[in-house]
């Protein structure tokens, strides 16, 4: 396992997924997160923790929340693994 290199938590806006169809609101606003970790962490491999899934989905397809709070780390090999943050 690659050493962790930086780490930050940032707080997703995903009121763009609301310009989507009803039904794909939850699968656009994870697209959503992936675009928004992969252009601040300067990196094209993103790999979600099942927990953010869980959070986006938890009201179903069509209400996903309007911002996130994730914790991203980029590894040395240049892959960034972002799972939820707790909230404070």
């Amino acid at each position: 396992m690659a050493d962790q290199l930086q780490e930050h938590i940032y707080i997703i806006p995903l009121r763009d997924a609301r310009r989507m169809p009803r039904w794909k609101r939850a699968n656009g606003a994870i697209k959503d997160i992936r675009r928004y970790l992969a252009k601040h962490m300067k990196t094209e491999n993103v790999k979600l923790d099942k927990t953010i899934n869980e959070k986006v989905w938890s009201r179903g397809s069509s209400k996903p929340p309007s911002k996130i709070r994730v914790r991203a780390m980029k590894m040395e090999d240049g892959q960034v693994q972002a799972e939820l943050a707790p909230e404070s």
